[in-house]
This record gives C-alpha cells, sequence and structure tokens, in this order.
C-alpha cells in the first residue's frame, strides 16, 4: 500500500525525474505558535519542514521556496522559522508593512528573503496602493515583487505594474482561468511584461484556476504554454503546498506528484530545467 503524505493526496513519486537543483519556488510553513492576522479567511492546521520534506522526496526536489502566507498579515516568524531550518537551500518571501526599518530589512535579506508578496485576493493587512511606495523600498535590496490579485484588478493595474523599479512576481498563473487565455485583458498584459523581461509567472496552483479544480484539466495547457511561449526564462513553478484552501475544504486535496508531471506535459524535456533549476537561480539567488 503506497503511504499517504501530509497535505497532498497520493503517495507516489513523481514520474518524471528531476535535474539536480529543481526548486519548487512556493511553498508555506503554518505554525500555531504564531496568532493568525485578524479577518484571516485562511487558518489551517500545522504544516512544518518536516512534513514538506517528505513531500520533497516524492518531488526529487531540493530547493524551495518559502512565502509568508496571508494567515499572518506581515508577521514573518513563522516563513523564517521555516527558512532557517531548510537552510542554505531555501530563500524566503515577506510580506512587509513598509514601516520596517532598513536594519529589519537587511536582516531578512541575509536570512535569506529575497521579495515580498502583496495579496490582494485574500489577504487582509495589503491594498493596491502599496504597490509602488514598497517597490521603491525593497528596489535597493535587489528583491522582487509577489502579486496575487483577480484578472480585473490586474488589468486596471498595468499602468502601474509596467513602471516598477523592481520586477514583479504573478503568482498561481496570475489567477486566469484557462478559459480566460487570450480573451481577458489581463493576459495580454501579462504576456507583455514577461516578454519584456518586467515580470515572471508562477506556474503554480493550477488546481486552484481550473474550473474543474484539477491539476489535470487539460485547458491549463494552453495557459501554461501561453506563458512559456512569452518568455521562458521568467517562469518558475511550485506545487503551493500544503494547499490552505484545500485543507479548508474549498476543493479537492491536489497530488503534487502529479502537480510535477503536469508540468514536464507544460515544459517538454528541453524546458524543463530551465524553468526548475536556471530560473530560480537567477529570481532567489541560489548558487548555479
Amino acid at each position: 500500500m503506497q503511504a499517504r503524505h501530509p497535505y497532498s493526496s497520493g503517495g507516489s513519486r513523481a514520474a518524471t525525474p528531476a535535474p539536480a537543483g529543481a526548486c519548487d519556488c512556493h511553498i508555506h510553513a503554518y505554525d500555531a505558535r504564531y496568532p493568525a492576522v485578524a479577518g484571516a479567511r485562511l487558518t489551517p492546521p500545522d504544516a512544518t519542514m518536516a512534513q514538506y520534506r517528505e513531500i520533497q522526496a516524492r518531488l526529487g526536489t531540493q530547493r524551495a521556496v518559502l512565502v509568508t502566507p496571508s494567515t499572518y498579515g506581515a508577521d514573518n516568524r513563522p516563513m523564517l522559522d521555516a527558512l532557517a531550518l531548510l537552510g542554505e537551500q531555501a530563500r524566503g518571501v515577506a510580506v512587509i508593512d513598509g514601516d520596517e526599518r532598513e536594519a529589519q530589512l537587511q536582516a531578512m535579506h541575509d536570512e535569506g528573503v529575497r521579495g515580498i508578496r502583496l495579496n490582494l485576493s485574500l489577504g487582509v493587512t495589503s491594498s493596491a496602493d502599496q504597490i509602488l511606495p514598497l517597490a521603491k523600498r525593497i528596489a535597493p535590496l535587489g528583491w522582487h515583487l509577489q502579486l496575487l490579485m483577480a484578472p480585473g484588478r490586474l488589468a486596471e493595474l498595468a499602468p502601474v505594474l509596467s513602471d516598477l523599479p523592481v520586477p514583479v512576481v504573478f503568482d498561481h498563473m496570475a489567477r486566469l482561468a484557462p478559459h480566460e487565455a487570450g480573451v481577458h485583458p489581463a493576459h495580454a498584459v501579462v504576456l507583455r511584461l514577461l516578454e519584456r523581461g518586467r515580470a515572471w509567472i508562477k506556474l503554480s496552483g493550477g488546481y486552484l484556476v481550473s474550473t474543474r479544480h484539477s491539476i489535470e484539466d487539460p485547458a491549463l495547457d494552453a495557459l501554461a504554454r501561453s506563458y512559456l511561449d512569452a518568455n521562458p526564462e521568467r517562469v518558475v513553478w511550485g506545487s503551493d503546498w500544503p494547499h490552505a484552501s484545500a485543507s479548508a475544504g474549498m476543493q479537492p486535496m491536489p497530488d503534487d506528484a502529479r502537480q510535477f508531471d503536469r508540468l514536464a506535459d507544460w515544459t517538454g524535456s528541453a524546458r524543463l530545467r530551465q524553468v526548475l533549476v536556471h530560473n530560480p537561480a537567477a529570481l532567489y539567488g541560489f548558487a548555479a
């Protein structure tokens, strides 16, 4: 009988061999020792790095990027604790409110943080008005700005996003449903920024944007490949472990091994190493 793994359906290893240095660019840590921010919409059970190591074993990945989830607002302690546990093979993406001292930001940089996130979909502590001020604040550190927002809002903010002093990273396929590819104006905005080398896209959360809530949805193929075709040097992949919305019962729990194999469907063998190794090294500063 196959073993079950924490916060992931199935228990088998990915069929796709992972190249050395492969990186999962989107995971979260949850720790009940730290309180959720008032109004948090997702408050999942603890998800530890010991549990995540089991997922890494299934995928064959060595590197990971921890992202502070909306649950904790601008409290980065759960992410930083987990980052310390994973060590040199991990990087972090923090949430800040802009009032941090320079020494605080530098300390996070020294701990492995390489970007900040604004969650305008589920977050309760962020607003679109923060995009430019925070981008200016992190520019001297060489960080990037990771955004999660509804496609309509993304399209509205195109003039701002096109002229930021830092790279933009779009979460979860830019939150576009597969049927919106080539139709919704946000898709054209993202493709244009990718083509110009001003943005990155995470091929993560396919099960979130699929109308079937499944990574097996064949409609995801065209959406993923549109980003790869726009600029294969600006695409990374993430599992979104531990799938907080799935553990909250909002959709089925995905199988992380199948997520990894679906990435191989989209990239083909020629682009797989680029997405899993070379691009994360460039974006997050991993050793080549």
